[in-house]
């Protein structure tokens, strides 16, 4: 039997340990898998502070691709009915929907499924099998998990820089508020999930101002093609710089849509000033309960303001992100928004993660 390292929350707001675990055989309908990267997104942050209520201990990570190592009994095709064999690289969606609660079955939403099962979230590493996070050599995958073949002619570098900002915003633009042909659009946030807004606004037609800092993100997101205009809020005034230039850019208007991506909540009160009368704000990157804002509920009744939240995704989004690959690496420099750390360096990963230095780090098992 094969071992695997793997890294665990063992108590909030303490280093993960990186532990070894036997690797078990995979059950009827699900496969083990060979992690070559386990993404880290801002929620594994919060998870390590305590922010989330979730089961510990935890093999940490929600988002990653790898190789496929034994197919359980059943299992045969991806998502897409493509044929699985020992070998192949795979990407996998991160959640489970129960499909039997109210939100699966009247709302047809199955992110606000109440028993939604994540990987790396809210799979206790002492309930079944402990490999149930992508920061390991090996994760078993349970039956019902939606798995994406990764096309072969696509770096799986590439597809790692949005594994998880990328399906949220698809989810975001396609069920929530859809990007239309030739509107401006403003995107808080430059960060992993504002620069998947951005480059998913631009393939539909935007024109994107992006605000956020500092400026070594705008200038990583200039250098790789994101977004058509940059406002740093660090260096250039804040907000007020942002309303100047988003005025400008719309003949004193405002844009048709903006998306909060940030996190922050302050961010919140700040995008609806940048929205056009009967113009569109969306709300995604309000993940953890950071706090309250403030703002002006005439300005929403004023200006008619559509205030929109969107919450996670589904397996669904995770194969449109895959198939939309092509289109977004031939357009944007994704890989060169990765930096990888080995498996023991996921402290280092962490830290630098934290401290904003990376704009996307992926443990490399």
């Amino acid at each position: 039997m094969a071992t695997s390292r793997a890294v665990v929350l063992q108590e909030y707001n303490s280093p993960p340990a990186v532990l070894e675990f036997d690797v078990p055989a995979p059950e009827p309908g699900g496969m083990t898998v060979a992690c070559r990267y386990g993404g880290i997104c801002g929620t594994d942050l919060h998870l390590i502070s305590g922010h989330l209520d979730v089961p510990i201990p935890l093999v940490l990570g929600h988002e990653g691709l790898g190789v496929v190592h034994e197919l359980g009994e059943g299992s045969t095709h991806d998502v897409n009915g493509t044929p699985l064999t020992a070998g192949d690289t795979v990407m996998w969606a991160s959640s489970i929907a129960c499909g039997r609660c109210h939100a699966c079955r009247e709302l047809r939403e199955p992110t606000l499924c109440e028993n939604r099962r994540t990987y790396g979230v809210n799979r206790s590493a002492d309930a079944g099998s402990p490999l149930a996070g992508s920061w390991a050599e090996f994760i078993r995958l349970s039956p019902g998990t939606t798995v994406v073949k990764l096309p072969a002619d696509i770096d799986p570098v590439a597809a790692m820089s949005l594994a998880c900002a990328g399906p949220t915003m698809i989810h975001a633009l396609w069920e929530r508020r859809p990007v239309r042909l030739g509107e401006t659009v403003v995107v808080q946030g430059s960060g992993p999930v504002g620069l998947a807004a951005a480059c998913l606004a631009q393939l539909a037609g935007a024109h994107v101002i992006m605000v956020g800092g500092p400026r070594a993100r705008l200038d990583l997101a200039r250098g790789a093609g994101i977004a058509d205009q940059y406002v740093d809020v660090f260096d250039s005034g804040g907000p007020e710089a942002a309303r100047t230039v988003v005025s400008q850019a719309t003949g004193g208007r405002g844009a048709d849509l903006v998306i909060e991506c940030a996190g922050v909540p302050d961010a919140v009160e700040q995008g609806t000033r940048l929205v056009r009368r009967s113009g569109s704000y969306l709300v995604v990157g309000q993940y953890t309960d950071s706090g309250n804002t403030s703002f002006n509920p005439h300005q929403i009744v004023y200006r008619q303001l559509e205030i929109i939240g969107s919450w996670a995704f589904t397996g669904a989004h995770l194969n449109q992100y895959v198939g939309m690959l092509p289109a977004l690496t031939g357009r944007f420099d994704l890989a060169g928004l990765v930096t990888t750390f080995p498996l023991a360096s996921v402290h280092d990963a962490l830290e630098r993660v934290a401290a904003g230095t990376v704009m996307k780090a992926v443990v490399a098992a």
